[in-house]
């Protein structure tokens, strides 16, 4: 193993995920999610890029290997799950509304101490988590170990009641 730390800088620029139908990945991904789409189909290339505001993309969305077929089955190694940072609590319950408002299914929910996640899957059965971290001060405890836990909670709890009409 080596024993020189990868630089604290370093961040997960992209995924790149097979996916059976491009169509029905980016309605999930642009619809569902929000995210705002380069179609590299019009250039000639199978493949989508999907991005949050300016950058280049996040997310990758190809059918290279993958046409038509289906997930991996449980039990084999892979990709868990792809997680969602949001800037917080706001704008979280906005992309859980989201969600909800276009019929795609949330798992579950899941208070880890230092974030709030929910987690569902895309429609090509890869994992997708979305979470919020908790201020930093709530990440230890008082002796400054990490707090971690998974208590799971009902998903509806993050969204807000229906105004009432007069």
């Amino acid at each position: 193993m080596s024993s020189e730390p990868i630089h604290p800088a370093v961040r997960v620029g992209h995924v790149h995920l097979k996916v059976a139908d491009l169509d029905r990945a980016l309605r999930f991904y642009c619809d569902g999610l929000g995210f705002g789409v380069v179609d590299a189909r019009e250039f000639g290339i199978d493949a989508a890029f999907v991005a949050a505001g300016d950058y280049h993309h996040h997310i990758g969305l190809n059918t290279w290997e993958s046409a038509g077929a289906g997930p991996p089955p449980p039990g084999h190694t892979g990709l868990y799950h792809v997680a969602l940072l949001y800037p917080d609590r706001r704008e979280f319950v906005r992309a859980v509304e989201r969600l909800v408002d276009h019929g795609y299914p949330i798992d579950h929910a899941t208070d880890h101490g230092g974030t709030v996640s929910v987690y569902l899957a895309d429609p090509d059965g890869n994992g997708i988590e979305l979470y919020y971290d908790l201020p930093r001060e709530n990440w230890f405890d008082a002796d400054g170990r990490p707090i971690l836990k998974a208590d799971h909670f009902d998903y509806r709890e993050l969204l807000p009641t229906p105004k009432e009409t007069p």
